[in-house]
């Protein structure tokens, strides 16, 4: 099956994967060098903290999965639906996350492990919402499902199967938005620390006052 989205889906799933990109490098880099954009090495970590009684990491670990978890389901709860609606609230989805990125620097400044848990609370939301309008193809926290299906296409190109590109080409995109997001972030890491982080901000905040606007449009335009 072949991916029908519209453009502005397209655009900001790029986007949201160089949000994601720029946030988890300022976690590697930051002072506990932990990834907050997905949660598959935290858990993998969280099991050695068991094996090894190291509680101290263990509260911090779980913490993080918790404000993953806990990101998602304020998605659910302001966006309410699983399908693409163009009147779901995705603009107030946005705003939220680019206020607990905002209010991660000041913690991630003062080495509080609130900062981490605020920012890995973003990436949950921003997940979600993009599950959320995508029915569930797009991801942009993270990019094992990405590489997963290009993997799947070259496959399929190798027996001679029909490629479904739109899939791969989404794939490809979010994999390069996520890169990208990571280039940019290790960059501004350098220049301004925990204040990189203002950029993702920036960029949801925008992001979600575009939508507002884009849809308010649409709505004069029907009446």
């Amino acid at each position: 099956m072949g991916i029908r989205l519209p453009t502005w889906v397209w655009v900001g799933a790029v986007a949201l994967s160089c949000v994601a990109g720029m946030v988890n490098v300022v976690g590697f880099l930051g002072f506990e060098h932990q990834a907050v954009s997905h949660l598959t090495g935290s858990t993998s970590q969280l099991g050695i903290a068991l094996a090894q009684g190291d509680w101290r990491s263990v509260g911090h670990l779980w913490g993080l999965l918790i404000a993953f978890s806990l990101g998602a389901m304020l998605s659910g709860l302001i966006i309410q639906g699983e399908s693409l609606q163009l009147g779901r609230r995705y603009g107030l989805a946005l705003a939220l996350e680019s206020a607990l990125l905002l209010a991660a620097i000041p913690l991630f400044k003062q080495q509080q492990v609130w900062g981490a848990l605020a920012a890995a609370m973003a990436c949950g939301l921003q997940n979600a919402l993009a599950t959320t309008f995508s029915g569930a193809v797009v991801r942009t926290t993270h990019l094992s499902g990405m590489f997963t299906d290009l993997g799947i296409g070259l496959g399929h190109l190798l027996r001679g199967l029909p490629l479904q590109l739109r899939r791969l080409t989404l794939s490809g995109l979010i994999i390069s938005g996520f890169l990208a997001g990571g280039i940019l972030g290790a960059w501004l890491f350098v220049r301004w620390q925990y204040d990189a982080l203002l950029a993702p901000a920036l960029l949801t905040g925008i992001s979600g006052l575009g939508y507002v606007l884009y849809r308010q449009w649409v709505l004069l335009r029907h009446r």
